[in-house]
């Protein structure tokens, strides 16, 4: 089967898959999250210790993204993809098995590893099978299952261990999701066609110092430095501040701190058919673009107002609505990738856009365990409400117009 069979019913079947594949990524991401406070409590462990183990994972995630993305340019989504949910599922599990501080930072560390190229896999993919008009609307698909997996993630997780305990609540998921390999080797296409650059330097020729020097790639690298620590501080840090500054239980989180997150999901979904209609009421990729990252990024900075706002009820919509603009920068940016570079450079790209992406998360998350332990949530999220409009700076007067980047 080849790209150019494909129906439009495939094709989104395959979105589907995609959009399964990363449901399945942050469940068993978030299983440490969610039995956060407990394994605090277990282990004796600091907020600024647990810090240490979710930055871990963005050690992994950081070391990762470009061998990642070389990886998934030589061998293919299809392949790729497969082999990274098994590294990660065989890891997940393993969490199981860690006894101490060390244990649960090195399984993070190469949790990290495994999963940081699910995303690139599928920027990867929808570049090749899908043309610029429709892109951000598979792209949010695409990425709603992050929220999706966020959204099942506290339930789900929150059921198995009050009933089965931690080593379950670490391996069931894991060997679960498993299962998605089968439809996924069946269906995607063993080909994607070929393509060339403007300027019509075969893919192949182009150099990872090439692509760093590129404007176009430098202002998509910036748009995941100043995006990406924001989704993570909330899939990290919204259990615990929910249990902790507003006195949740952990069955009240698991009835309603998934909120945040389904309008995330939303985000993704609308964010994308917005952005797709944009383009086309402007007839132009690059002023639709830039007008759907300037609303997403506008949404976003709504961080910096909730922690004064002392309605549990009213600070979860603020947190939706910012997790909504977020997510909207994020299916906007899976369009962007695809109007930039070909999808033999996708993963390449997406690998240097997403070490930018994993080296602020770190950051960010050394920095929030310190505020958190010295200080409160407060200055977490006025930062977080100031790096979108960091993000839109970048947009506006780096990228230049959005269009196929040309090399010598």
């Amino acid at each position: 089967m080849t790209e150019s069979s494909l129906s439009s019913k495939m094709r989104y079947t395959i979105v589907g898959l995609l959009s399964a594949s990363i449901a399945i990524n942050l469940i068993d991401r978030q299983v440490l999250s969610v039995l956060s406070r407990d394994l605090i409590k277990s282990m004796g462990w600091t907020a600024q210790q647990y810090s240490y183990v979710t930055s871990a994972f963005q050690v992994g995630m950081m070391l990762g993204q470009v061998p990642m993305g070389v990886f998934l340019d030589r061998v293919g989504a299809r392949i790729g993809l497969a082999a990274i949910l098994v590294a990660w599922s065989v890891v997940g599990g393993a969490h199981a098995l860690a006894g101490s501080l060390a244990g649960f930072m090195a399984l993070r560390v190469l949790m990290g590893v495994a999963q940081c190229g699910n995303y690139t896999a599928g920027i990867k993919a929808l570049a090749g099978l899908f043309p610029a008009a429709s892109r951000s609307s598979a792209g949010g698909l695409f990425n709603a299952g992050a929220q999706l997996g966020g959204l099942l993630a506290l339930p789900v997780v929150a059921f198995i261990f009050s009933r089965m305990g931690f080593t379950m609540a670490f391996v069931l998921p894991a060997v679960v999701g498993l299962l998605w390999l089968v439809p996924w080797l069946a269906i995607f296409p063993k080909t994607l066609p070929a393509t060339t650059v403007a300027a019509g330097v075969p893919p192949s020729k182009i150099t990872l110092g090439q692509l760093i020097g590129n404007n176009k790639v430098l202002a998509l690298f910036l748009v995941r430095v100043f995006s990406g620590p924001i989704t993570t501080f909330y899939w990290a840090w919204l259990p615990l501040y929910l249990r902790t500054e507003r006195d949740m239980s952990l069955a009240m989180v698991g009835m309603i701190g998934w909120l945040p997150n389904l309008f995330g999901m939303t985000g993704n979904i609308v964010g994308g058919l917005l952005t797709d209609r944009l383009v086309k009421m402007t007839g132009s990729v690059d002023r639709g673009r830039k007008l759907a990252f300037t609303g997403a990024f506008s949404l976003g900075a709504l961080s910096m107002a909730m922690p004064f706002v002392a309605n549990d009820y009213l600070a979860l919509t603020l947190m939706g609505l910012a997790l909504f603009g977020n997510q909207w920068v994020a299916a906007t940016y899976i369009g962007t990738v695809g109007d930039i570079v070909p999808q033999e450079l996708a993963g390449r790209v997406n690998g240097i856009a997403g070490f930018g992406d994993s080296s602020s998360v770190l950051v960010a998350q050394l920095v929030i365990g310190v505020l958190v332990t010295r200080y409160s949530f407060t200055p977490v999220f006025v930062g977080a409400g100031v790096f979108p409009l960091l993000a839109l700076i970048s947009v506006l007067f780096v990228m230049g117009k959005i269009e196929r980047a040309t090399f010598k």
